[in-house]
């Protein structure tokens, strides 16, 4: 197994999710060292060990506050109201416990308080509503002044660094919060445009359909009506209309299957342009590269309903951001249509029938298919066809 298969495995709105995650939580892990070794430099190695500890614990409850805080911001969850107030009371309780223990003529009280306060933001900044964050400033700011005035100026430089630090935080953060909650707003808009470009196929086949049968079935319909009449009264007609009945039913199916027949026949140049059409409207880059007008009808209709189905596979079954379908004659006699793109993980690959059904098309005429993933994150579809 790949050792990057579980990440491969993944989307690319995940993977944008569990990268963001990470950068919250790897920060926190500098709150414990900050906290514990700016105690030490004031108090003893027993004292500077508990606070780190505790530091530790505090780390773990605002990294829960911060996880629920994103579930919220996303929609996914109510308010984390609970976490919020726990937090928040520990912040304000460690916040007293700096100021009044450690000695206010050097630098760790105000660290200390500082540290808490920004550690608390980046939790708030989590929630949709911004004010919370803004509070947790403005009330660490008035601590700070309150006790600045009473110990002396030793405290005014934390006052700018809570500010400063404060406000890149908060301002950080919710920018970034911002760019997951619209990767995953992308994310849903291209699973429903994908969906939609599928269903849009499928309703102007079924608009064809009744087109061609709308017709035919109304004339069964009068006709057996007309047939069922003229036996209650016993005229030969009857069976003459019956005939009819049969001819026009024989025909109706004689255009069913030249409908079908058309769509799986269709010109590849015409099937290649559509694909480069529908693939564009799903927000994925196409490039085509060659062309099939030389080749002969059958190669076209089956090569063309191999690009149809693929596409559609592409469109449901992957978060493709390119497409390259290829098109070479060489060796002669022979014409080989590659189509890759990526977006695939190794572990929602399935063959379905629609490849079991194109891959049968493609033995009838003699030629062959392969498809697989080519290297992490690539599938690759591969049919060869001879041709005179």
């Amino acid at each position: 197994m790949h050792p990057l298969a579980w990440w491969h495995a993944r989307s690319q709105a995940e993977r944008f999710d569990i990268s963001f995650r990470s950068s919250f939580y790897v920060f926190l892990i500098f709150i414990p060292l900050l906290i514990g070794s700016s105690t030490a430099t004031v108090s003893t190695d027993t004292v500077a060990l508990t606070a780190g500890l505790l530091a530790v614990g505090y780390t773990v409850l605002v990294a829960a506050m911060m996880h629920a805080g994103i579930e919220h911001y996303l929609g996914r969850r109510g308010r984390p109201t609970r976490l919020l107030v726990a937090v928040g009371t520990v912040t304000a309780l460690g916040s007293a416990v700096a100021l009044r223990g450690l000695p206010p003529d050097g630098e760790p009280a105000g660290l200390i308080v500082v540290a808490l306060i920004c550690t608390y933001i980046i939790g708030l900044a989590t929630l949709r509503n911004i004010w919370p964050s803004l509070l947790a400033i403005g009330a660490g700011f008035g601590t700070l002044s309150v006790a600045a005035a009473i110990t002396g100026p030793e405290l005014a430089p934390s006052l700018f660094s809570l500010l400063l630090m404060g406000g890149t935080v908060l301002v950080t953060y919710r920018s970034s919060l911002w760019m997951l909650a619209v990767v995953w707003e992308l994310d849903r808009a291209r699973t429903v445009q994908a969906g939609l470009a599928v269903a849009e196929e499928r309703l102007r086949i079924a608009r064809d359909m009744h087109d061609v049968l709308g017709r035919n079935l109304s004339v069964i319909a009068l006709k057996a009506e007309l047939a069922a009449q003229l036996a209650k009264r016993g005229r030969e007609q009857a069976v003459e209309e019956m005939l009819e009945v049969r001819r026009i039913a024989q025909d109706a199916l004689t255009d069913v299957r030249a409908v079908v027949g058309g769509y799986r026949s269709a010109g590849l140049d015409d099937e290649l342009a559509g694909a480069r059409s529908l693939l564009a409207s799903a927000g994925i880059e196409a490039r085509i590269i060659g062309d099939g007008h030389d080749l002969p009808p059958d190669v076209q209709g089956a090569l063309g309903w191999v690009v149809r189905e693929a596409v559609t596979n592409v469109l449901r079954h992957s978060e493709a951001r390119t497409c390259t379908i290829t098109l070479r004659t060489a060796p002669p006699g022979t014409v080989t249509l590659t189509m890759s793109n990526d977006g695939v993980s190794p572990g929602r690959v399935r063959f379905g029938s629609g490849l079991l059904g194109l891959t049968e098309r493609i033995s009838a005429l003699g030629g062959t298919l392969a498809a697989g993933v080519e290297r992490p994150g690539s599938f690759l579809l591969t049919v060869t066809v001879p041709h005179t």
